[in-house]
């Protein structure tokens, strides 16, 4: 199986800045789109940023031009790289990927089991 592993979560003040990262390993024969969404209490979960497989990327409003996601393809690794960061940015911060499987001739998405931000003002 794949697993997607991630790090970087935290306490931050407002105004500071945090880098997630989230591994995607197993059994991999290739991973494409990767991306990042969040999830506040009581709210449903949303996309943040989106990355294809090229490096083309897609931002939700409330975090474009604060946020960047990039990744390194040859580490199957995402990265979000947060500044300026408030406190309506709180939330459990879960990676996907859409990755094969060694030996499948399918796609499917992957999720991480989510890391928790939290953002004092």
């Amino acid at each position: 199986q794949v697993q997607l592993v991630e790090s970087g979560g935290g306490l931050v003040q407002a105004g500071g800045s945090l880098r997630l990262s989230c591994a995607a390993s197993g059994s991999i024969f290739r991973v494409n789109a990767m991306g990042w969404y969040r999830q506040a209490l009581g709210k449903q979960r949303e996309l943040v940023a989106h990355i294809t497989s090229g490096g083309s990327t897609n931002y939700a409003d409330s975090v474009k031009c604060r946020f960047t996601i990039s990744r390194d393809n040859a580490k199957n690794t995402v990265y979000l790289q947060m500044n300026s960061l408030k406190p309506e940015d709180t939330g459990v911060y879960y990676c996907n990927a859409d990755a094969v499987r060694t030996g499948a001739s399918y796609l499917r998405l992957y999720w991480g089991q989510g890391t928790q931000v939290t953002v004092s003002s």
